[in-house]
């Protein structure tokens, strides 16, 4: 039998305003904005509070908006702005590591692994409001990615191929410098353009 989820435990009524008044966290994924959040619903959140505007391209509110409105973490879906929060953060790593250890599936836990490798790098780096997660542009951290991907998929039994957690990352970070190169070489040799016109 599945397990019902309660998501309006309090029986709120109303819209984005009421559900933030009083709020910790708003976690927006919705339609790309700006002005899907209004700064005096911010305004009306928790001290401290944190706002994840990750529509694309354009959050739901500017993180100026959300910091001026009283949030002290602000977080966003684009790369151009401190703290991105996207899956682009994971998906190269993930693939990679199921790739490389033949996984027939991508487990829920796989994910999770990712996510709390992620997050890991996060910490490693010395957190900051504007800095909660890696980014997307270090190499290692998609190796890391990989390599916790790849060790939760032997877990779990859905891995084909064996691999420690070094060689994991070894092997991820070897594809991951190729493709580099690669993509050096094609820029170089005008099969890939590297201006706009």
């Amino acid at each position: 039998m599945a397990t019902l989820l309660e998501t309006n435990g309090e029986r709120m009524t109303g819209g984005i305003g009421e559900a933030l008044d009083g709020a910790d966290l708003c976690i927006a994924f919705s339609q790309s904005g700006p002005g899907v959040i209004d700064p005096r619903w911010v305004q009306k959140m928790a001290r401290d509070a944190i706002v994840l505007a990750c529509a694309n391209p354009v959050p739901e509110i500017w993180p100026w908006e959300a910091l001026a409105a009283g949030a002290r973490i602000v977080a966003t879906g684009r790369s151009d702005f401190p703290n991105q929060v996207n899956n682009s953060l994971v998906f190269p790593g993930v693939f990679r590591g199921a790739l490389d250890t033949r996984a027939q599936s991508i487990t829920d836990e796989m994910a999770m692994a990712a996510a709390e490798e992620l997050a890991a790098c996060g910490a490693a780096l010395g957190l900051r409001d504007d800095r909660i997660l890696a980014s997307m542009g270090d190499d290692h951290v998609t190796a890391r990615v990989a390599a916790a991907t790849a060790v939760m998929a032997q877990r779990q039994g859905v891995a084909r191929l064996a691999l420690t957690e070094d060689a994991a990352y070894r092997q991820a970070m070897a594809a991951i410098e190729a493709a580099h190169r690669g993509t050096q070489a094609l820029c170089r040799d005008g099969v890939i353009a590297t201006t706009t016109p």
